[in-house]
């Protein structure tokens, strides 16, 4: 239907027939009979001019027209002219030098009125979902779905380079506990009985490596049936990646030369060669997160030395407890309103403080500083901290006290948040690619009193900590376990995996796993392990998290062709919906769900 593109002409064309077939972009009416036309495909966007003096009837068809109008135009290729000694190229497209003249028109398809103009940008993002065949047309929305498509295919092509064999794996799968809920499908043929879709492929690619496929990949389909916020989708894509004989050190580096490419043939940005690491500890200690953001400073500091002997309770307290004090000084932030020291105090209650401690220096000696708690400070604590943080005029200093990990958490949200009021990464393009190691290997919640693991229970601790975690001293493992982060966002992580059935069932042992529980939920995996299973470890990129950084979008939804919304709804299609009762009666299935007067489902009372 088309000889070209609508991309696809240049100078070497003038004077050649060419067929053009696309959506009308724009239309310009010059009157008496002259009228423009942009004319776009996926590649680009072609002039297309209609003359009355070549063919009447095919310019008083273009006036009927309108955007996104489906036509065939066939006719010759010109150079766009001159007016009144002007050049008319357009250098903002790539065919700006050129123009088509029509000698034949067909028109394929109209275009109802637009919900929203695809030349703008639209801030209604229902209204998008809801038309999202509408919405991929758009510029940057085209833009986005090629770029994900070159992503994965130079993931495939790294991969395969390096002699890694792409491998589907299942589905529909079991229930099995690795950190979200599950979504189960109920299975027909054995009534009462039910799959569930897969979080991530964790078992069965670590049964591939006692396959002996030793290296495997998978562009894969994942599924948590978990709240959502502007990162997470009810659905999402992952770059699974195990091997076998590998060490950390390996992955890491396959990991890096991935990423390399993904962005340098993707967008042109060179990546270096290898990416800073950090252990866990030292990246909460310095900057609050596990995936920090290091284009920039305001690093927390221990300040606990200062207060050993404080008269100040909250922070004498903090200590006597076991727990930690520390600080962000915020050079230049002196200056904060009411209103963001309030976002930032809510910031940190909702993180686990019970306030936030401030210091605003107004003048270069704490007999200057504003805050609510100079007046219980000693004149050698207020020195102390001057010297140690470095506190100048115009600075803003922010305290946590309490258990390390809530200090961490609370200094790490408001770090963040002072960065963007004082404006610290306007134009910031830097690509801060960084390796977080040696996480914990378990938590131990203390409402449920036992350990869960912190990443799953495959997940191997580090060499010197393996007698330990077999003597049941739990407290303080850590995990052959690492995460890529790029500018504050985890881009993916893994580790490197338990092969061996003591050093599993041990694991087991610390979660609290029974021994009918080992057989019923992970017998496979542990048979596995007793038949020579390989050492091996892996790791899984977020394919929608590296598509969003590529893209320079913050949300995944903007990187996914057909996204929920932050409900888990899909508008265009209106799912998920109600099926037939005899669908239900088919599967053995039965609802339970009630409605309120207005005809919406009711949240059922929580679980005792």
């Amino acid at each position: 239907m088309r000889t070209h593109t609508c991309n696809g002409i240049s100078r070497s064309d003038i004077g050649n027939t060419v067929t053009l077939i696309g959506w009308v972009k724009s239309k310009r009416d010059q009157g008496a009979g002259l009228i423009f036309i942009d004319l776009r495909d996926r590649e680009g966007v072609t002039q297309v001019v209609f003359k009355p003096e070549i063919n009447k009837e095919n310019s008083e068809l273009a006036e009927s027209f309108r955007s996104e109008d489906v036509i065939q135009v066939t006719g010759t290729v010109e150079e766009r002219p001159e007016i009144d000694g002007q050049s008319t190229f357009n250098t903002e497209i790539a065919t700006g030098e050129v123009e088509l003249i029509v000698s034949e028109v067909k028109v394929i398809n109209r275009a109802e009125v637009l919900p929203f103009p695809l030349d703008k940008p639209v801030n209604n993002e229902d209204l998008r979902l809801k038309y999202r065949f509408l919405d991929l047309r758009r510029p940057a929305m085209a833009r986005n779905m090629q770029l994900r498509h070159r992503i994965t295919k130079t993931t495939r092509d790294v991969l395969d380079e390096d002699g890694f064999l792409e491998i589907e794996t299942p589905i529909l799968s079991k229930s099995t506990p690795e950190g979200a809920r599950d979504f189960l499908v109920p299975s027909r043929l054995t009534p009462g009985s039910f799959y569930a879709l897969p979080q991530a492929p964790q078992q069965y690619k670590q049964l591939l490596m006692c396959g002996g496929i030793e290296k495997y990949f998978q562009i894969a389909r994942c599924f948590r049936d978990e709240d959502l916020r502007a990162d997470r989708q009810p659905e999402f894509t992952q770059i699974d990646i195990e091997a076998s004989f590998v060490t950390q050190d390996d992955i890491i580096g396959l990991t890096e030369k991935l990423l390399g490419r993904v962005f340098k043939e993707s967008i042109g940005a060179e990546a270096p060669a290898s990416f800073e690491r950090i252990t866990y500890q030292d990246a909460m200690d310095t900057y609050g997160s596990d995936k920090p953001d290091t284009r920039f400073g305001l690093h927390l500091t221990d300040i606990g030395d200062i207060f050993t002997n404080s008269q100040f309770k909250v922070f004498s307290g903090a200590l006597k407890a076991g727990g930690c004090i520390k600080a962000i000084n915020a050079k230049g932030l002196n200056s904060a309103s009411v209103g963001q020291i309030d976002k930032m105090t809510k910031a940190a209650i909702e993180a686990g403080a019970k306030g936030l401690a401030y210091i605003q220096a107004r003048g270069p000696e704490p007999a200057d500083w504003r805050s609510p708690i100079t007046k219980f400070l000693s004149e050698e604590e207020l020195q102390g901290l001057k010297e140690k943080l470095n506190i100048e005029e115009g600075d803003l200093v922010l305290f946590g006290a309490g258990d390390w990990d809530t200090v961490c958490e609370v200094l790490g949200r408001v770090r963040l948040m002072c960065a963007d009021y004082l404006n610290l990464l306007e134009g910031n393009t830097d690509l801060n690619f960084l390796w977080v190691t040696e996480f914990p290997l378990l938590h131990f919640d203390k409402e449920e009193g036992r350990w869960h693991a912190v990443h799953h229970p495959f997940t191997r601790p580090v060499p010197e900590d393996e007698a330990k975690l077999k003597a049941g001293e739990y407290a303080g493992l850590r995990a052959q376990a690492y995460d890529v982060v790029l500018n504050g966002y985890e881009l993916g992580g893994g580790s490197i995996r338990i092969h061996e059935a003591d050093l599993q069932d041990a694991m087991f042992t610390a979660l609290g796993v029974s021994e009918e529980e080992k057989k019923t939920m992970f017998g496979h995996i542990l048979d596995a392990f007793s038949f020579g299973a390989p050492p091996h470890g892996g790791l899984a990129l977020g394919l929608d998290r590296v598509a969003m950084l590529v893209c320079g979008t913050d949300s995944i939804r903007e990187v996914i062709a057909f996204p929920k919304n932050n409900k888990g709804t899909d508008l265009m299609s209106d799912s998920p919906a109600e099926v037939d009762f005899k669908q239900l009666r088919e599967l053995y299935v039965q609802s339970t769900a009630k409605k309120d007067k207005k005809g919406q489902p009711q949240q059922p009372a929580p679980a005792k």
